[in-house]
């Protein structure tokens, strides 16, 4: 693992980066922060997919309407 500082390879699971002594470590609370912020993006993605989609058929109704 790669030292977020100065990007030094670390053993995985250091806590501190051999390097450059800074604390590397990174608390399983912040991970799984992480992994339901990952999770919550994709499904926003999902949602403004969707959204376009509906907007594009919208658009493409007005369309046929007009001509």
């Amino acid at each position: 693992m790669n030292c977020p500082f100065c990007m030094f390879g670390n053993c995985e699971g250091a806590l501190v980066c051999i390097g450059c002594a800074r604390d590397i470590a990174v608390p399983e609370s912040l991970i799984a922060e992480r992994d339901n912020l990952v999770r919550k993006r994709e499904q926003i993605r999902a949602e403004l997919q969707e959204a376009r989609r509906e907007l594009d058929a919208i658009s493409k109704r007005r369309q046929r309407r007009q001509h």
